[in-house]
């Protein structure tokens, strides 16, 4: 990715490109956005444009990165160490949800996946741009958690990836595979106190066959 990004070049209207290049993307879709396009939608030239992103494939990267980016340290913020498991959990929960079942994280989403084969960079920095950010948040919360015996876990990185696929649920399948187009706040409330209530089933202070001598 070090090569990627040496061929980006920054300057005064950087982020009036990738603005406009993120309407059009997530309007078009990665194949179907023009670069015309997106110099008119970012009022610069094709000229301007190709000084700052000389590949289509590193400007969509940056828009996508930028937008998950953004999203993990919006979640991150919002983790209350102090508090206890439920409520951190759940407002985690509800800030994961909100991204990934949105509009636009499921275009980013099904762009990352369409581009996988001819653009295998593309996931890997979606990855490590948002997802991977907001798991170590939630790890080390739940390494917090542990110390003052709220939690009584052995594997956290395990137990992390497990509260994140009880929160999708199979809400998250149907949404990738067209079966359902949106998600209700009655829905994603009904999943997230499910998926809150397993894994404090399973690793809160309360299970006594967890606890240690």
């Amino acid at each position: 990715m070090a090569t990627a990004q040496a061929q980006i070049r920054k300057g005064r209207k950087f982020d009036q490109v990738v603005d406009g290049a993120r309407e059009v993307f997530l309007r078009d879709g990665f194949e179907g956005a023009s670069v015309d396009d997106i110099a008119r939608e970012a009022g610069v030239s094709k000229a301007t444009l190709y000084s700052y992103f000389p590949d289509k494939r590193l400007l969509f990267m940056e828009v996508a990165t930028r937008q998950c980016a953004e999203q993990a340290q919006f979640s991150i913020e919002k983790i209350d160490s102090s508090r206890p498991p439920d409520e951190v959990l759940s407002c985690i929960a509800h800030q994961f949800l909100g991204f990934i079942f949105s509009d636009i994280g499921q275009r980013i989403f099904r762009i990352c996946v369409a581009e996988a084969d001819r653009f295998p960079q593309l996931g890997q920095e979606f990855y490590h741009s948002g997802p991977m950010i907001l798991r170590a948040a939630v790890v080390e919360y739940l390494k917090t958690a542990a110390a003052r015996r709220e939690l009584f876990i052995e594997d956290f990185n395990l137990a992390a990836d497990q509260f994140a696929e009880l929160c999708k649920a199979d809400i998250w399948t149907k949404l990738v595979f067209g079966i359902i187009q949106s998600v209700s706040d009655h829905e994603k409330a009904r999943v997230i106190d499910g998926a809150v209530k397993t894994f404090m089933a399973r690793y809160g202070a309360g299970e006594p066959a967890l606890r240690t001598a």
